[in-house]
């Protein structure tokens, strides 16, 4: 999945993780994210939320943070790119919580064309100063491999 803001272009995988401790949520483009869920293919529940100030950390398991500095209108979108949901983000920067459950079930199930997906998400935003991103919860072995392995950091 993607947020991109403005009209930067949704980030290749390769280029989005660049110098990123976190590999679920790739925030290297400036002005854009890259988000990595356990389904591959179909429709995976995921929520966007706007928040003043950031919110408690829920139970959720797996949290990464990240920031973004907007560039104009967002829009959130699947792979394909079409946009799901448009909204503003009026602040210069935000901090984001991308919060996922049943990685490795979604993982394992791979699609959506005879089940529905067992994992489920949520973009959480806020208005923040930049900084580093930042693994707060780490349990399954996809987001483990994501972390560790998924695409290129240096």
């Amino acid at each position: 999945m993607t947020l991109t803001t403005g009209t930067v272009e949704a980030p290749i995988p390769d280029v989005a993780f660049v110098g990123q401790e976190n590999g679920l949520c790739g925030a290297a483009v400036a002005g854009a994210l890259f988000l990595i869920t356990g389904t591959h293919t179909g429709d995976v529940p995921v929520r966007v939320s706007l928040w003043d100030e950031a919110p408690d950390l829920s139970e959720w398991e797996e949290v990464v943070e990240a920031s973004i500095v907007p560039a104009g209108e967002a829009a959130f979108a699947g792979w394909a790119d079409d946009p799901v949901v448009r909204f503003d983000l009026p602040a210069p920067s935000y901090r984001v919580r991308w919060n996922a459950k049943g990685l490795d079930a979604g993982h394992a199930q791979d699609n959506t064309a005879d089940h529905p997906a067992p994992d489920a998400y949520e973009l959480m935003l806020w208005p923040a100063p930049y900084s580093a991103d930042a693994i707060l919860r780490r349990t399954a072995a996809q987001a483990a491999y994501w972390h560790d392995e998924g695409f290129t950091r240096r």
